[in-house]
């Protein structure tokens, strides 16, 4: 009988379950390699396809009434329900895009039984696009939310900006106490989100995506109506199929229960499960503006990214 537990430090190495400053700095360069202007990022859908970035930030500049041929996600209801006539609004272009990073820190993300915690992945993958984002000359800024907590940090230019979401990724407390059985889910992380968020932002939300509430979906509808919004989902292998042979105990704070590989129902429940949630997440992206990545926890991650989003031309 086989305990499976999240990585052990002494084990595994401590930056496979905790993320330092220092190391998230460290990937200043890879960081670099990485370019957020890909013209087509590759939507991992069934019958994939590739999709546009709506390209760099725009700034509201006034409303017009509609004219044929105009994209109705541009419609200012405010003004066409004060005048009774179809308005649409008109932005123009700003001289940086706003790239917001949406990381999840709640429980659940400090797991794992190959390469490093979904937490930890989801931290470097904020610092790497956090980097490409200052080479670019890009704002940043986002959300770190636990199951106790939420930062914002407002949208900033300049290293100042890299270097403070580091800080709040690093930060010890968010890496000391990990099981809490009152999870939370993520719709007032994503309100937050919605609040922070102005259109031409690219937004990048790293977690497994568990526990997402009943208004998620309408929080990310309206996210992509003015801005390109990444499901970058992280999961461990063995999210997607449990061991084949033996009797398993799993452990959650001081709650355990058995399971055994040989069970073939047990394995087909398990693995359709993991299908359904990565399906209800591909989903989303019939909405213009989602797209979604996915990234194991033993990956490489910036190759992933890098794939994932597509060369620029």
């Amino acid at each position: 009988m086989t305990l499976f537990h999240a990585a052990d430090p002494d084990a595994d190495g401590d930056n496979l379950v905790r993320v330092s400053a220092e190391a998230l700095i460290a990937l200043r360069g890879a960081g670099e390699k990485l370019s957020l202007r890909a013209l087509r990022i590759k939507a991992q859908q069934s019958g994939g396809y590739l999709s546009r970035f709506k390209g760099r930030g725009m700034e509201f500049d006034e409303a017009r009434l509609y004219q044929a041929g105009d994209d109705v996600r541009t419609l200012d209801w405010r003004v066409t329900a004060r005048t009774g006539a179809l308005h649409t609004k008109l932005f123009r272009e700003e001289r940086e895009r706003t790239v917001l990073v949406w990381v999840d820190m709640r429980p659940a993300m400090f797991f794992a039984t190959r390469g490093a915690f979904k937490s930890v992945v989801a931290a470097r993958a904020a610092a790497l696009i956090g980097w490409s984002a200052n080479r670019q000359g890009d704002r940043l800024g986002g959300l770190v939310f636990s199951a106790a907590m939420h930062h914002e940090l407002r949208p900033k230019r300049g290293k100042s900006a890299v270097l403070s979401l580091l800080r709040q990724l690093s930060q010890a407390s968010r890496w000391q106490s990990h099981y809490n059985e009152r999870e939370p889910d993520a719709d007032m992380a994503l309100a937050r989100l919605r609040r922070v968020a102005k259109p031409g932002s690219l937004i990048f939300l790293c977690s497994d995506f568990r526990k997402l509430g009943a208004q998620a979906e309408s929080h990310l509808a309206q996210l992509a109506r003015h801005n390109d919004v990444v499901l970058f989902h992280i999961y461990d292998p063995l999210e997607v199929e449990l061991p084949r042979r033996g009797v398993y105990r799993v452990a959650w704070g001081e709650r355990s229960s058995l399971f055994s590989g040989d069970d073939q129902r047990t394995q087909s429940g398990y693995q359709r499960h993991f299908r359904e949630h990565c399906e209800a997440l591909k989903q989303l992206c019939r909405f213009p503006g989602i797209h979604y990545l996915s990234c194991a926890t033993d990956a490489d991650l910036l190759q992933t990214l890098q794939a994932g989003l597509g060369k620029r031309r």
